[in-house]
Order: C-alpha cells, then sequence, then structure tokens
C-alpha cells in the first residue's frame, strides 16, 4: 500500500514538472520567435542599412534629414519595440562613431565597446546573463540576447542588431520562487546559469542531463523533453533541449518531503500494526486455550471411532459455540453412519433376494423354451412349416427379451428381434408388411439401449399401417454424419398433420404428460428418455411426418467404433 503511494506521488510530481515544462517550451518558442522576427524587421529597413553605411564611408546627412529619419523610421521600429513586451530592446550599432545616435535605436561604435558581448559580435549568435552597459550605469538586470552582424556584399560589415531580452522573460522558472524547485540553462559551452538560488548538486545533474539529451538524435527534430525520478536524489529532473538557442532548461524539483511523508505513515502503520498484532497474540492465546479444551473432547471420542467404537458419542457441550456445534455434529454423524450400515445390510439381504428370484425366472424361462421347443417338433411331425416357424421367432424373441442386461445391445442384435417381430406380427394380418434394412456395418457395430428400436416399429404399425390395411413396407435406413450416426425409420402409414405432430414432439419432450393408454406417445417418451440418459442430451429421436404419406422417427446416436461402412 506504502508502495503504491509512494509510486503515485512520484508519478504525480513526474506528470506535473513534465506538463510544466511543456508550457514553458511554449513560452520560450514564442520568445525565440519575438525576438528572431523583430531582427528580421531590422535586417529589412533599407533606410537604416542607408545610415549605417554612410557612418562607415564617413558620409553626412543633414538636419533635416535626420529629422525625416527620426520621424520615420526610427519612430516605427520605436513602436514594434513597445508594442511588444516580452522584449528589453533592439539596437542598431553602427561600426565607427560618424552617427547621429537616435535612441533608442541607433547607437556608435563606442557604445558597442560597452557591451560584455563584443568580442563575439562579428560572429553573431546567442549571449546570456549579460548586464546592459550601454551606458556608463550599467543595469544588473540579466539579459539575453540575439547579436547579428549587418554584412553588405560591397562594404562588407556595416553595423550590428542587438535584440535583448530580460533572462526572466525568457526563463521565468529560474527567477521565480517555486517551492523545492530549482531551474538553470546550460549554454552549448557547458557554462551553467542560474537564477535566484544556486545549488552545486542541481549544476552537476543539469552539466550531465545537457549532455545526454544533446547527443541524442531526437532532438534535432525539435525541442525535447525528458522528464524522470532520481530516487538517488529524491528529485524529479526534467531537461528541454532549445534548439534555437543550442542550449538545455533544466528543472529539478525536490520532492523528498512528499517522499518522506510516505515513510512517516508507512512506519506509524507499521508500529501501529506491530502493537495492535501483540495484543492480539495474546487475545487469541487466551481464546484458543479455552477452544482447544473443548476440542480435545471432541478429538478423544473421534480416536475411539478410529478403533472401531462406534457407540461412543462426544460429551454434550453446553456451549453455543463452534465447538458445541463440532460435537453435536459428530454425534449426528456417527448416527447417521449406523444407519447407513444398517441400510447397507438390508439392501444386501434384498440383493441376495433378487438373485434368488433371478435364478427361478432363469427356470421358468428354460421352461417354456423347452416347451417351445416341442411344439416346434410336433409342428414340424405334422408338416406344418409355418406354425413352426413361428414358434422359432416366438422362442428367439422371448429368449432376446428375457434375457437380463445392464449394458447396451448391438444395433445387428435389436434388428434380429425386429425381424423375429414382424415375422409373429404378419401372422396376425391378411395383408404383408415387409421391412427393408438398410444399414452400413458400421451402424451395425453401435450400441443401443436394449428394447430401443423395436417401440418405434410397433409404434409404426398401429398408428401407421394398421389404418390403411394394406400390403405396405417399414424401411430402417442407416446414416453417418461425422461422428453421429442416424437411424431411420420410415412407415408408408397415414402420416400425421402439423397439430397432430406438436402435440407428439411435446409428449416426447415431457412438455405434456403421457398417460397409460395406447396412442399417447409413452412408447416414443421412454426411448427418448433411455437415450439421453445412455448418451447425453444432444442425442434421442426426431420426427418428421407428412399426412396420408409417411411417418419417419430418426434415431441419434453417437460413432463410437470405426469399422468399415459397406452396407448390408
Amino acid at each position: 500500500m506504502f508502495y503504491n503511494m509512494e509510486q503515485s506521488t512520484i508519478e504525480e510530481s513526474v506528470t506535473y514538472l513534465d506538463s510544466t515544462m511543456a508550457r514553458r517550451q511554449d513560452s520560450i518558442r514564442n520568445n525565440v520567435d519575438s525576438i528572431n522576427m523583430t531582427t528580421q524587421f531590422f535586417l529589412s529597413d533599407e533606410t537604416m542599412n542607408g545610415v549605417l553605411i554612410t557612418a562607415k564611408n564617413q558620409g553626412n546627412y543633414s538636419t533635416k534629414e535626420w529629422i525625416e529619419i527620426y520621424k520615420n523610421d526610427v519612430a516605427s521600429l520605436e513602436r514594434l519595440i513597445n508594442t511588444n513586451p516580452v522584449l528589453y530592446g533592439a539596437r542598431y550599432y553602427a561600426v565607427t562613431d560618424n552617427v547621429q545616435e537616435m535612441m533608442p535605436v541607433m547607437y556608435n561604435s563606442s557604445r558597442l565597446q560597452n557591451q560584455e558581448w563584443v568580442d563575439m559580435a562579428q560572429e553573431g549568435g546567442w549571449v546570456f546573463n549579460y548586464q546592459d552597459r550601454l551606458f556608463s550605469t550599467s543595469d544588473v538586470t540579466p539579459m539575453m540576447a540575439l547579436v547579428t552582424p549587418i554584412n553588405d556584399r560591397r562594404y562588407g560589415t556595416i553595423g550590428y542588431i542587438e535584440t535583448s531580452m530580460k533572462m526572466s522573460t525568457m526563463f521565468p522558472s529560474m527567477y521565480e520562487n517555486v517551492a523545492n524547485e530549482i531551474s538553470c540553462f546550460v549554454t552549448s559551452d557547458g557554462q551553467v546559469i542560474f537564477g535566484k538560488n544556486t545549488d552545486q548538486n542541481v549544476k552537476n545533474i543539469a552539466s550531465e542531463l545537457a549532455k545526454n539529451i544533446s547527443a541524442d538524435d531526437s532532438v534535432n527534430d525539435g525541442l525535447e523533453i525528458k522528464t524522470y525520478y532520481s530516487k538517488e536524489d529524491k528529485s524529479v529532473i526534467s531537461g528541454m533541449y532549445i534548439k534555437e538557442l543550442s542550449g538545455t532548461l533544466v528543472s529539478v524539483e525536490d520532492i523528498s518531503d512528499s517522499i518522506n511523508d510516505v515513510y512517516r505513515q508507512r512506519n506509524t502503520f507499521v508500529m501501529w500494526m506491530i502493537l495492535v498484532l501483540a495484543l492480539l497474540s495474546f487475545a487469541i492465546d487466551l481464546i484458543v486455550r479455552q477452544v482447544l479444551k473443548n476440542f480435545y473432547l471432541v478429538l478423544r471420542t473421534i480416536r475411539q471411532v478410529r478403533k472401531g467404537d462406534l457407540s461412543v458419542r462426544a460429551p454434550l457441550l453446553k456451549r453455543d459455540d463452534e465447538m458445541g456445534e463440532l460435537a453435536h455434529q459428530v454425534n449426528r454423524m456417527l448416527d447417521n453412519i449406523q444407519t447407513l450400515m444398517q441400510q447397507n445390510i438390508d439392501r444386501e439381504l434384498l440383493a441376495k433376494d433378487s438373485q434368488i428370484k433371478a435364478l427361478q425366472n432363469q427356470i421358468n424361462a428354460h421352461f417354456i423354451y423347452n416347451v417351445l421347443e416341442s411344439i416346434k417338433m410336433m409342428a414340424e411331425m405334422n408338416e406344418e412349416y409355418v406354425i413352426s416357424d413361428s414358434i422359432t421367432s416366438l422362442g428367439k424373441l422371448l429368449r432376446y427379451s428375457m434375457k437380463w442386461t445392464s449394458e447396451n445391445v448391438l444395433v445387428s442384435e435389436e434388428l434380429e428381434y425386429i425381424k423375429n417381430y414382424m415375422a409373429l406380427i404378419n401372422l396376425r394380418f391378411d395383408y404383408d408388411i415387409i421391412l427393408s434394412l438398410n444399414i452400413p456395418t458400421a451402424i451395425m457395430m453401435q450400441k443401443v439401449p436394449k428394447m430401443s428400436l423395436q417401440p418405434i416399429i410397433e409404434n409404426a404399425i398401429i398408428h401407421g399401417v394398421e389404418e390403411i390395411a394394406e400390403d405396405t413396407t417399414i424401411y430402417i435406413k442407416g446414416v453417418i454424419k461425422d461422428k453421429d450416426c442416424s437411424i431411420e425409420i420410415t412407415d408408408n402409414g397415414r402420416g400425421m398433420n402439423d397439430e397432430e405432430l406438436d402435440i407428439l414432439r411435446k409428449k416426447i419432450s415431457g412438455e405434456i404428460a403421457t398417460g397409460g393408454g395406447s396412442g399417447n406417445g409413452i412408447g416414443l417418451k421412454n426411448v427418448q428418455d433411455r437415450l439421453k440418459a445412455a448418451f447425453g442430451e444432444e442425442y434421442g429421436i426426431d420426427v418428421a411426418t407428412k399426412e396420408g404419406c409417411y411417418t419417419k422417427v430418426s434415431v441419434r446416436i453417437p460413432m463410437s467404433q470405426a469399422t468399415n461402412s459397406n452396407n448390408v
């Protein structure tokens, strides 16, 4: 938490100083533009350039001409200076004293010699942190100026222009009393200029930062600001390279007070936490001692249970706390264990009884099979082969239906049962119902719940075929789709209208309750439930129909085995 507070304080300070430097960047850019524009205006004044050429050639103007120059050009330049509040002044300096001085614009060479920057006037450029010594009493205000030599192709250097501004105007942050912040300007030759406050550590930081920024290629694109936090100095440092001035403005904000304040809060918090934890430890020790006293009573009961004594019970604690609840729950658990054990014993007895009954049923089934076999032999002896074949189909049907199994059966086994079922069904009617199979071998090898296809065949006969009472065919077709397959059972019966189909689908899905009578969809509902229980909710049956034409029931199951898909 306090680390985040410290980082938040640092980020706020970095963001604030960075945005402040961006505002200073705009101000400096405007001031530099003002100086450059004024200089260019002075350079373009042909009349004043003519005065400087005349002075260099020792020529003279009449008094009337001087008055005209003063009224027109000098007055115009003076207005230009006065209307620009950021400028301190703009001056011409002649290369000789043969010129009429016209304040505050035109001065002779003697005045030029009084200025600190006279030695570099011939080269021109920016001059920083000098005092204006135009007259004998120099102004102590720190100044900066752009010194520009005026060159003529015929006469050479004819004069100089000094466009000046106060250092405090160009760099107000160096002279304002900004809390915990010191600013300085590093020139291209490495000179570090301070305003009101001077600091050796800041000087070293500024010199190093100025070297790094000036060496960065990105500064060639314009003014560049770099702001970061120095953990060693606990200060936020921001440097702005000024391309036009070939220097770097550096501001260092000391945020040690804010950081130390976070540390003090952290230390105070830690001390209070230690005190609270010590008190809590003492209180918890007392509580745990009291709680464990009752806990060991319950633990003794659990150890006796582990040894096999289920008759033991935990002492009933006259408390409403967790230990009292634990003792109560342990006793309930032991009661439940004894109840479950008794139920398990009863269940095993029931299973034994069921096994005995299953053996009895098996004996009864063998008796029925033996009787049917005897009847079959009697029919064959009397050459009643239709009866013999029917008894054979009935025997297979009974054997399949009475064979108990909890697992699914192969589709081929289910279809074999359906064939026997159809052989017996055709005995009832005076018309034939033909069974047409088109099932790939791969589907034949799949498994379905036992007796899941026969109810669909039975439903097709009762509700589709019997009502038309004529020769017909029931088609069973298998279709493989990706990892699933469908078994489609289609009859050429009476079909259903849309209302009947909608009611049947709702019965199959369980939206409408089914009764126990014929035609209520209970057989298809049972098949649907068994398929979903065996394979999942995405599987089951679907019904499609056309009134007076057909009814098709599709059974969708997963492909669980990979075999050849040859048709059978």
